[in-house]
């Protein structure tokens, strides 16, 4: 849940906050414990401090690129390296004996 959750909030604009571990999720909802909650309705009087809440994790979490996962860097490990340039090579000898067959 944690890892399409998050983007699927970003995209929707949805307020999300991330809570270490499940008991403590579960203590808000009287459960053993929870991996996700989401809430539907809210009391009149409790409305503003929701709102002051959904601020503080838009800000915290929606908005915040720190958060943001970036897998790998662009470089390939000495292993792919050299996958990708035995295919490179093949490539360019096919292409070689194709240019060869059309010339002669």
């Amino acid at each position: 849940m944690v890892v399409w959750l998050p983007a699927l909030c970003r995209k929707k604009e949805v307020p999300y906050c991330i809570v270490k571990g499940k008991a403590r999720l579960g203590q808000l909802v009287h459960k053993k414990a929870a991996a996700v909650v989401a809430l539907t309705s809210v009391n009149n009087e409790d409305k503003k401090e929701l709102e002051t809440l959904a601020g503080n994790f838009k800000g915290q979490f929606n908005d915040n690129t720190e958060v943001r996962r970036r897998w790998g860097g662009g470089i390939m490990g000495i292993k792919s390296q050299h996958v990708m340039q035995r295919r490179e090579k093949a490539i360019q000898m096919e292409q070689a004996k194709k240019l060869g067959l059309q010339i002669a």
